[in-house]
């Protein structure tokens, strides 16, 4: 009998323990964090499902199209570069002699055109003459029919002489051309991003289906533009000419004004991966470029639709099925209250109905044991 009365006290006193703990750990507050709701602009947004790359707006991977030894190479990684200037030369002395020879070629038939035509014209002048004085009776037919012969043959020499100029300019320029191949030229002003060889090494064109690398990368720094992927579900929404914000990785608390410029007109379909549809967004002001560097990653928020001055409150803290923890200050405590909203991203979601501007509400919504009714304390973000 005795047994049983200590086994009776031990569970009595283990469970007002328990009961203890129970009611210490149920009353204790949860810190939470509380933001206003208030008003201002609201947007409905679309990003880039992968991450987009900031492209420059002229780039030239420039190759030889003929093989040879590299024989100058006047241009560096880093270097700035106008149009038309020489960036790397392959060995062409044969090349420049014909060059030259093309040269003398147009000199020598030039003089031989001037000797013709000149002799042609005099000849002409002859025939004139003598035909007049065959009129007047003091020249023979013969004379007068041979000055003519002769003025004829000598324009036709005239002519040949200037075909032969034409001939040797088109041989000149067949000769520039193939001289021209073994240059690589300067599209455009900029920067030399990429050099691939050294002098003296021997290089070969790239064979018909096989890439390799260029000898020369060149870039255009001076205009800039992000290319993003858009899911194909949200791309239907996007218009050349909508506004957006373009964030960059190595800009982290900046955001850039952008305009998209370019909506691919077909969705791209890659092995494995979501389909997307490619977009372009420029930068509205070309300042906001200066000192990026092409190949950063980027991100797009394009904006579909915007409203200002809407009631709003912080997007994530949004419950499921659109509901909210509202702080009561009387007695310290939240209350669970469902909304109606309208336009969302991830910063902002604008509220229709439910929520009065200056009530507090939790953001700290991941707070283990936060529940309708439960008492809470307030904690400084």
């Amino acid at each position: 009998m005795g047994r049983i009365k200590i086994v009776f006290i031990l569970a009595l006193v283990v469970m007002l323990v328990a009961t203890g703990i129970y009611w210490s750990q149920r009353n204790k507050p949860i810190p939470v964090e509380l933001t206003e709701v208030r008003r201002g602009e609201v947007q409905r947004t679309v990003t880039n499902t992968r991450a987009g790359t900031l492209n420059a707006c002229r780039r030239a991977q420039l190759s030889p199209s003929l093989g040879g030894q590299i024989a100058s190479l006047p241009v560096k990684e880093g270097d700035v570069v106008s149009e038309g200037q020489i960036l790397f030369e392959i060995w062409n002395q044969d090349l420049r002699a014909q060059v030259d020879l093309g040269k003398a070629e147009i000199l020598a038939t030039e003089a031989l055109r001037q000797q013709a035509c000149i002799q042609a014209d005099f000849a002409k002048r002859e025939a004139q003459r003598l035909r007049q004085l065959l009129e007047r009776g003091l020249a023979s037919d013969e004379s007068a029919e041979k000055a003519i012969s002769e003025s004829r043959a000598g324009q036709a020499a005239c002519e040949a002489a200037i075909a032969n100029v034409s001939v040797a300019q088109s041989k000149m320029s067949v000769a520039r051309a193939a001289l021209q191949k073994t240059r690589l030229i300067a599209p455009f002003d900029g920067t030399i991003a990429e050099v691939n060889g050294e002098l003296g090494e021997y290089v070969t064109p790239s064979p018909v289906g096989i890439q390799t690398p260029p000898a020369v990368d060149i870039i255009d720094n001076s205009c800039l533009y992000v290319g993003a992927p858009i899911d194909e579900v949200d791309a239907p929404e996007i218009r050349a000419g909508m506004t957006a914000r373009i964030m960059l990785d190595a800009f982290r608390q900046e955001f850039f004004e952008g305009r998209v410029r370019r909506v691919a007109p077909y969705v791209l379909d890659v092995e494995k991966q979501a389909r997307t549809v490619d977009i372009e967004v420029d930068f509205i002001h070309d300042k906001d470029n200066i000192n990026m560097l092409p190949g950063y990653t980027a991100d797009v928020e394009v904006i579909i639709d915007s409203h200002s001055d809407s009631l709003r409150i912080p997007t994530e803290a949004l419950l499921e099925g659109n509901k909210v923890y509202v702080y009561d200050a009387d007695f310290d405590t939240i209350s669970e209250l469902e909304v109606k909203t309208g336009l969302s991203n991830w910063q902002f979601t604008e509220v229709l109905q439910g929520l009065d501007e200056g009530q507090r509400i939790v953001t700290s919504i991941d707070r283990e044991g936060l529940a309708d009714g439960v008492v809470v304390e307030i904690e400084q973000p």
